[in-house]
């Protein structure tokens, strides 16, 4: 027999997203996510406690509670990652509800989530991004699709934007200008400088688009009008990679982080790197640190006399 959520404990979940959405700005996605797994959460306390999860009970889980949660969601082969994830977004919630209820959170804010190691960004060479963004141009016999490919992986690590935030683009943004005005994670905004190389594959893309690209509509566009899917990106960086021999990691987003080790290996700053990226936190920023760290020792095995 299944032991559900209570009305109220349902009801300020609700709530909590409603306030993730309207006042943090939230993705949809990411608010779809947190409400899967506080859900997730709940229900197992219920079944745990052998009684409905309300908002008194909530108010009294402690850390034998949350070893259990833990426990189980390792037993069902949740990774490390994901574990970490979903604890997050209790501990949100949990926050944001102790704040109305006026319980003491202390035993689930203190919970540790599980250790995990951070995988580092893994970006191309800046020869092989460029051999890479010309051999897309290859990849569809339709023009002006061709076009459009270029422009997009062009725009992706010419900007270094998410592919979310390079297919966001609206036909009011071309001709692009000197400067895109981004609206990444969270709603945050920030100013992006466009190179002249992004500025011209969009030239060319819109030049032959068969589609009108009114200004309120989406810049990249598939082949029946509608806007342009990620996957189709994907594709066409897969089949350009298999050409070229590069490695499965040599996705959309790689080019991104290759913008950004690129632009650090030319002497970038940290913290203008940061802005650009939209990084809420520089310590995600760092991690390409680490990764500039690793090339430099490469090439100086490379170099040194003893490391050939």
């Amino acid at each position: 027999m299944t032991i559900e959520t209570s009305p109220g404990a349902r009801d300020a979940l609700r709530a909590w997203i409603d306030h993730l959405r309207a006042l943090d700005g939230a993705a949809e996605a990411t608010c779809t996510a947190y409400a899967r797994d506080v859900t997730g959460f709940l229900a197992f306390q219920a079944e745990h406690r052998g009684g409905p999860m309300g908002l008194a009970e909530i108010g009294r889980l402690g850390t034998p509670e949350m070893r259990a949660w833990m426990a189980a969601e390792r037993m069902r082969g949740t990774g490390a990652r994901s574990v970490a994830r979903r604890l997050s977004a209790v501990k949100g919630f949990v926050r944001w509800l102790s704040e109305r209820e006026g319980f003491d959170p202390t035993a689930i804010l203190s919970t540790r989530a599980p250790k995990f190691r951070k995988p580092l960004p893994r970006p191309l060479p800046a020869p092989a991004a460029k051999d890479l963004i010309e051999t897309v141009a290859m990849q569809h016999e339709t023009p002006w699709v061709a076009a459009r490919d270029v422009a997009v992986v062009t725009v992706l690590y010419g900007c270094g934007l998410r592919i979310s935030e390079g297919l966001g683009l609206k036909g009011r943004d071309a001709p692009l200008p000197a400067t895109l005005r981004i609206r990444g994670k969270g709603g945050k905004e920030r100013l992006v400088p466009v190179l002249p190389a992004a500025r011209a594959a969009v030239d060319r893309y819109a030049a032959l688009c068969p589609h009108d690209l009114t200004p309120d509509g989406p810049l990249f566009r598939g082949v029946r009008g509608g806007a342009l899917h990620p996957a189709l990106v994907a594709d066409a960086m897969a089949r350009a990679r298999m050409q070229l021999g590069l490695p499965s990691t040599a996705t959309p987003h790689a080019l991104r982080h290759s913008f950004a080790t690129h632009l650090l290996e030319a002497g970038g700053d940290l913290r203008a790197i940061q802005e650009l990226l939209g990084h809420a936190s520089l310590s995600t920023t760092q991690a390409y640190t680490a990764v500039d760290a690793v090339h430099l020792m490469e090439t100086y095995a490379k170099a040194h006399p003893h490391g050939r």
